[in-house]
């Protein structure tokens, strides 16, 4: 490392050159290439997989996005002539717009059921020759905007759909806006320097710049979520942001003892640098450990984000060494540059808050343990009602034109229009189309089921189909109790006899198969990723209590952040205050991912914390001192850190993005509870409590471990003698938390 840091500070406009390079080069790739991101829900093997990939080979006109537009009367009827005139005029305006495949009107003779039964409510429906996620946003926006000229005094026309979902996307970047400057803010209040403050941002805006331009790239050969360049820049804003100020902070603390800029620069890199590969060594391992599911929704979402990682590890350890060399001892502010002119080189001790706080703790373990595990404990109880389910555009803000076309559409033909059932199947025969024509009465008798539609056969008469809808709406218990009563009661009856296999398929019955899946993986999935943090850590601190604590830790975090979420997202406490739409089940793919990076991002504060107070460890063998001045040295440096992710995470709120949102809400718990909670007090309290059995190692097993070490001995070696050169300035020094006991 401090040979890398040596290189990018006497190359340091190649450094620079070839970062700005890369961003440059990938940026341009994925603007000619263009983006080609999928939300594919699809598990191969369930029910609703088989449905839907039947359907495609029987019905491949299908095959595009269906989008509804309604309208709704206030007075009068929409079958009066001049709202019929002027709908039937729009959507025959809509049916020659690019993209558009064909329009199924209520005022034609098949399209009655599409006017509601008081007369003030119809709907049309939109189909585009391509699925969403292969449509232009323009091709979405042009129907939007042709369905809104149609509008005037008593007349709401409104639209939903996926492809009209495109149009509501995220405009600008105004997250990213926000959470920056705030981080910009915080670290100038830390710093003094706007210099110093600005070289992390630009470090991370670089890194994040490319990941997200290759994110881009990435969806072409793979299948990525469209949430997942924003769930990427979440993160590498977040960390990227933090790993530069951990080093900066370093640099500032070897200038202010005298070193040269370069010198300073290398060490920083040599040893701060270390923490933050092991830290995203952490947080990759965290995130690829999807991979173990198999399921390709997640597995892009696991590259993209890792990608992200690595990059802002790298730049932290190249192009920042670069751009520090830059500005040399502007790295301090001018009150600081003046004071190492006048007095020369002082140590940085420990004390104000951060001092009094650490001797705080040391003093009363045993009650601030407990404190701190009570509101743990209380955060984390609303995780218990988690429910994995189906979110889709009712949970959407009242003012989007999907969330008034989703509630017209429940008001006038009952909620379980917004997301039908369909019922596929394979047919061999007359005795089964006998059996499916009688299958239509027997479901209109089934508890749960409000309309059924005729059977629709394929031109080949091999496949057939027909659509159920729930007199419940897509979201609710109810229509998986449906899902489940068909599959398990009513259709293994009718298939008596029969070669029928008829599959149930739909929104509701997708997203519910993709849960199941995921929640039968999920206990290897976490036992993987713990299992391996764990052994990282142990590797690096040569102890069996700190990765088990550790592990604990990280669980507790996430647990109450999931707790936060189902709070805010499911019961719906502040979810419309916050614009994120009213409350509704937590979507299936949500935990692998949240567990994914809470756990990564909890890890690092593990590793900055600990570091230091096995370094200390290692030089006295005082479990005491160790921890008093671990956290004492690191506890200011963890909580602006912690204060900029916040800030970062809380930023994505403002994105209009319900997951995003949801990820945002939930990272900036987990750190406000891991860095204020759980690294500042219930950690330090359990390792005074654990005294020396925190750095217990079965001899057997130090023999068999290979030495690793996230600070390098020669470092430490270097630190010791820096030490010795100040040591008549520190015994001028008052209340140096390193000497007096709590």
């Amino acid at each position: 490392m401090a040979a890398l840091a040596r290189w990018c500070v006497q190359r340091r406009l190649v450094a620079v050159l070839l970062w700005l390079l890369a961003f440059g080069g990938v940026t341009a790739a994925a603007a000619v290439t263009g983006s080609a991101y999928s939300n594919d829900y699809e598990v191969p093997g369930t029910e609703s997989g088989r449905a839907t990939q039947l359907l495609r080979d029987g019905f491949p006109g299908l095959g595009g996005d269906s989008d509804t537009v309604v309208w709704h009367t206030a007075s009068g009827t929409v079958r009066a002539a001049d709202v019929e005139q002027t709908m039937t005029r729009t959507l025959g305006d809509i049916a020659e717009l690019p993209g558009v495949a064909a329009v199924g009107s209520p005022y034609d003779k098949q399209g009655a059921a599409q006017i509601s039964e008081d007369g003030h409510t119809a709907y049309a429906t939109v189909t585009f020759d391509a699925g969403a996620e292969s449509l232009g946003k323009g091709e979405a926006q042009a129907v939007v905007s042709a369905a809104k000229s149609a509008e005037a005094d008593g007349l709401q026309v409104e639209l939903g759909g996926s492809a009209v979902g495109l149009t509501e996307s995220p405009q600008g970047h105004i997250a990213e806006v926000v959470g920056v400057a705030v981080a910009a803010a915080v670290l100038f209040l830390a710093f003094g320097s706007l210099a110093a403050s600005l070289l992390p941002i630009a470090t991370a805006l670089v890194s994040v710049g490319t990941a997200y331009a290759g994110t881009a790239l990435l969806g072409h050969a793979m299948t990525v979520a469209d949430f997942a360049p924003m769930l990427g820049m979440l993160i590498g804003l977040g960390v990227g942001i933090d790993y530069a100020l951990f080093i900066v902070t370093r640099h500032r603390r070897g200038l202010k003892r005298g070193l040269p800029v370069t010198e300073s620069i290398t060490n920083a890199v040599a040893t701060t640098g270390r923490a933050v590969v092991f830290a995203g060594a952490t947080v990759c391992i965290a995130l690829l450990g999807m991979l173990i599911l198999q399921l390709s929704f997640l597995n892009g979402v696991a590259i993209a984000a890792s990608l992200t990682v690595i990059l802002t590890v790298a730049a932290s350890v190249t192009l920042l060494p670069a751009l520090l060399s830059f500005i040399g001892m502007r790295a301090l502010s001018r009150r600081e540059r003046r004071r190492l002119t006048e007095h020369g080189p002082e140590p940085e001790l420990p004390t104000g808050f951060a001092a009094r706080w650490s001797a705080f703790v040391e003093r009363h373990p045993r009650t601030l343990g407990v404190i701190a595990l009570a509101v743990i404990t209380v955060l984390a109880l609303p995780t218990l009602g988690l429910r994995l389910g189906t979110s889709d555009q009712g949970n959407n803000p009242e003012s989007s034109t999907t969330r008034q076309a989703y509630d017209l559409l429940a008001d006038g033909f009952g909620p379980g229009v917004n997301g039908p059932l369909t019922l596929v199947t394979e047919i061999d025969g007359g005795d089964d189309k006998l059996a499916l024509d009688n299958l239509d009465a027997r479901l209109r008798t089934t508890d749960g089921v409000a309309s059924v539609t005729p059977v629709t056969y394929n031109t080949g008469g091999d496949t057939a189909y027909l659509t159920v809808v729930p007199d419940s709406s897509p979201q609710s218990r109810q229509t998986s109790d449906l899902v489940d009563r068909l599959r398990d009661e009513v259709l293994p009856r009718a298939e008596t006899g029969t070669s029928l296999d008829v599959q149930v398929g739909g929104m509701t019955a997708g997203y519910d198969d993709f849960a199941e899946v995921i929640v039968g993986k999920l206990p290897l999935f976490v036992g993987v990723v713990i299992g391996l943090g764990c052994l990282l850590l142990l590797l690096a601190f040569r102890s069996v209590g700190i990765p088990l604590k550790a592990a604990a830790m990280n669980v507790a975090a996430v647990a109450a952040a999931f707790g936060v979420v189902v709070a805010i997202f499911q019961w719906g406490w502040g979810s419309e205050l916050l614009g994120l739409g009213r409350a509704g089940p937590i979507e299936p793919f949500l935990p692998v991912i949240m567990v994914s990076v809470l756990f990564g991002l909890s890890m690092d504060y593990q590793v900055f914390l600990v570091s230091r107070m096995y370094e200390e460890w290692l030089e006295t063998g005082d479990n005491r001192r160790a921890v008093r001045i671990g956290l004492a040295e690191t506890g200011r440096v963890i909580n602006s850190a912690a204060v900029i992710m916040i800030s970062v995470f809380l930023a994505f709120v403002l994105s209009g993005d319900r997951v995003i949102a949801m990820f945002g809400i939930a990272l900036a718990a987990a750190v406000a509870l891991d860095a204020f909670v759980l690294r500042t007090l219930l950690v330090p309290a359990l390792m005074h409590l654990l005294g020396g059995a925190n750095w217990w190692l079965p001899r057997w097993l130090d023999r068999r471990l290979p030495r690793i070490s996230i600070e390098p001995p020669e470092s430490r070696a270097a630190h010791e003698r820096l030490t010795d050169v100040v040591s008549e300035l520190e015994k001028e020094q008052r209340g140096d938390v390193r000497d007096t006991a709590g």
